[in-house]
């Protein structure tokens, strides 16, 4: 192995018209090659290597075709909306936000860019949302990635605020706030989250008592827990918000006691449409700077005995007439909450979208270049990336509490299965196949281990299930075994990490067939191989790291084991090899991608000028 020196001195004349892979190449040798000394006649075959390496780093054949074909099957109709979004902002630097920035200026930029995108790019969020959801969502994952906080914004003035209004309101509330919306005239907000409230929603304590004088709501917190807590664009931009509060009727309960109706939603006017002013008998407080995220104005409300029409209440699944009498089409209080926060789901997909659009960027600067000590530069975006997403995991539904109701549903369904019950289409692979995936494993497929077998969708998807439904029995039966001397609740906690266990292994089930799906779907032979390639390393990748299982079972043999492990290391370095054209196929230009060496153009030049050389 030739010196460092050599190496660099090789490099160093075909600077100008080495391409982008030769540089990234000829950079991390310098890291990889043997720092002691070698004989010179050795430097010859050395460097040989490297060009022989970069020629292969350069592109697969007809790799840049591959790329953009790719580019096109994933992104589909929605490309055309996502480009149109990028273009916008490289036409306006004015936009982009900067490494350094304080949380005030970050939160004037934030909205200066979801104005601009609603009245000068003309894009029309909540008319999308209503129209095309997917298509919102592209965009929204497009913003995403321009900045995170930008993405996050719009989501909670399309997602909530717009979507409680479309979604939990009737055809007056439409009729009276959709264009102030969509427009961005009416900013708003979603306030359910209260400081000891939540993922427990149904516990909120805001009320909402009607008073039948004046056909109004009077909306009040009760106590300090009661705050409405994290509530984003309510610090600074927000007008209106949407109040989840506990509907009180005086007189309706037994006795002559008020009546709780449950949890219903408000549009409650937060400040004056003109002067900006907060209004009357309400207190907001800003949540202060925070960990990422800080482009958008998270605040805190406290109300004042605070009165609204009775119009104001969204009243599509329950509602007051004017002598405050309550009808619902839905006959408790159960089923009006489940409607409710099941019309809320588009928020969770929204938050799916953006998750996607900053792995896209995440993985495009770190398949572009070995990082090293430069992914520790605040420029190069990984710890902004890093910090903005960590949120992701607990608003909207912390991670843990919402696998626990995928769990909850499977053990439903498993119920259902030995009752003869039927099953939602959610959970057909049980339905199918329960009978099959929990008998015993055949001895003889066990053992089989070659690369045909172990690249069948078939044996991938079994296998994936297999665990599932074995997960499942065993949860089931540790509950049924608990619940005798601790109850219900306490049997349910003392299993909460294998029903979390449960809970991830179905949803790789649903990933994957999801995957397989896709791959036989896709019309393009090139395309079709490469997605095929990556959908194997998932799968063999997921068994690999839970071996255990499969082995103790006996559903893979110690043979098959290592044909498993080996075959992994062997698409590893198959995916390396068209790793540039996997990224290059998210299609995303230098101003979303923004980490100089992970940009598509020189990248050290810009780094260089960023430290002021």
């Amino acid at each position: 192995m030739p010196p460092p020196a050599a190496a660099s001195r090789a490099g160093a004349g075909a600077g100008e018209t080495e391409s982008p892979a030769e540089r990234r190449l000829r950079r991390l040798s310098l890291h990889l090659l043997q720092p002691s000394p070698a004989p010179a006649d050795q430097a010859g075959p050395a460097l040989a290597l490297a060009a022989c390496a970069a020629g292969r780093a350069r592109r697969v054949e007809g790799g840049a075709d591959v790329a953009a074909a790719l580019a096109a099957y994933l992104r589909g109709r929605h490309r055309a909306a996502q480009m149109r979004l990028f273009d916008f902002f490289r036409a306006r630097p004015d936009l982009q936000t900067p490494v350094e920035l304080t949380t005030a200026a970050h939160r004037e930029l934030c909205f200066r860019q979801l104005r601009a995108l609603v009245r000068d790019a003309g894009v029309r969020p909540l008319t999308l949302m209503a129209s095309d959801p997917a298509e919102y969502f592209a965009v929204m994952e497009a913003a995403g990635g321009a900045d995170i906080s930008l993405g996050v914004k719009l989501g909670v003035q399309y997602s909530l605020w717009g979507g409680s209004v479309i979604n939990l309101g009737t055809k007056k509330h439409r009729d009276k706030f959709f264009d102030g919306i969509d427009n961005l005239d009416y900013p708003g907000c979603f306030a359910m989250t209260e400081l000891h409230h939540g993922s427990n929603v149904q516990a909120l304590q805001t009320t909402a008592t009607f008073d039948p004088v004046t056909d109004e709501f009077i909306i009040n917190t009760p106590n300090d827990g009661a705050i409405k807590w994290w509530i984003g664009n309510a610090a600074v931009h927000g007008k209106f918000a949407t109040v989840f509060a506990r509907l009180i009727l005086p007189l309706q309960g037994k006795g002559g006691e008020p009546a709780d109706m449950g949890i219903h939603a408000f549009i409650v006017p937060i400040r004056d449409l003109e002067t900006h002013s907060v209004l009357p008998g309400i207190e907001i407080n800003d949540c202060g700077h925070k960990i990422g995220l800080n482009g958008v104005d998270n605040g805190a409300l406290r109300f004042r005995s605070v009165r609204i029409p009775r119009d104001n209440l969204l009243n599509r699944f329950g509602d007051v007439s004017r002598d405050g009498k309550y009808t619902s089409s839905l006959p408790t209080i159960n089923k009006r909450f489940a409607a409710t926060l099941g019309e809320l789901v588009g928020g969770r997909v929204g938050i799916a979208y953006c998750s996607v659009g900053v792995l896209k960027v995440a993985v495009t600067i770190a398949v572009r270049e070995a990082c090293g000590g430069h992914g520790y530069a605040a420029v190069n975006r990984f710890g902004a990336l890093r910090n903005d997403h960590d949120i992701f995991q607990t608003f909207e539904g912390d991670n843990t509490v919402l696998l626990q109701q995928v769990a909850g549903d499977l053990l439903k369904q498993y119920q259902e299965k030995f009752k003869g019950g039927t099953l939602s289409v959610t959970w057909n692979y049980l339905r199918d196949s329960m009978g099959t995936y929990l008998s015993q494993p055949n001895p003889v497929t066990a053992r089989w281990e070659g690369e045909d077998h172990l690249r069948d969708p078939n044996f991938q998807l079994d296998a994936f299930r297999y665990r599932t439904s074995r997960l499942l029995h065993s949860v089931a039966a540790r509950l049924q075994k608990h619940s005798k001397t601790l109850g219900g609740f306490g049997a349910w906690n003392r299993c909460l990490n294998h029903l979390l266990t449960l809970a991830e292994s179905h949803i790789e089930s649903v990933i994957l067939a999801k995957f397989i799906e896709s791959v036989k779907s896709c019309p393009d032979e090139k395309i079709r191989e490469v997605l095929k390639l990556v959908c194997d390393l998932y799968a063999l990748d997921r068994i690999w790291k839970d071996i255990g299982t499969y082995r103790n079972v006996d559903y893979v043999a110690p043979n098959k084991a290592k044909a498993i492990h080996k075959l992994t290391d062997y698409l590893s370095y198959q995916v390396r090899l068209v790793a540039q054209e996997l990224i290059d196929a998210f299609d995303l230009p230098d101003l979303i991608i923004r980490a100089p060496i992970g940009m598509q153009s020189e990248a050290y030049a810009q780094y260089t000028q960023y430290v002021g050389f």
